[in-house]
C-alpha cells in the first residue's frame, strides 16, 4: 500500500460515518413531513432541519474531496522539506 494510499483511509472512514449518522436523520425528518406529519406551526422548523442535514453531508463530502486532491497534490510532502 502506497503512503498516500494510507493517509485517504481516515477521511473516507470519517466522511462515511458523518454520513450514515445525517442521512437517517435527514430521511426521518421529511417522512415526518408527509401526509400525517406535524402541524403547521412544525413545518418549517423540520424543513430547515432537513436542509441543514443536507448541507452538513455536502460540506463533509467536498471536504473529503478537497482532501483527497491534497493527498494525490503531494501538498504534504512539499510542506515538509521547510
Amino acid at each position: 500500500m502506497r503512503n498516500t494510499t494510507k493517509k485517504k483511509i481516515a477521511p473516507i472512514v470519517i466522511t462515511a460515518a458523518v454520513v450514515a449518522y445525517m442521512a437517517p436523520l435527514v430521511l426521518a425528518v421529511l417522512s415526518a413531513l408527509g401526509p400525517s406529519g406535524p402541524g403547521s406551526l412544525a413545518v418549517p422548523l423540520l424543513l430547515a432541519y432537513a436542509v441543514l442535514g443536507g448541507g452538513v453531508i455536502v460540506g463533509i463530502i467536498r471536504a473529503l474531496l478537497q482532501r483527497l486532491a491534497e493527498i494525490d497534490g503531494g501538498e504534504e510532502e512539499e510542506a515538509s522539506q521547510y
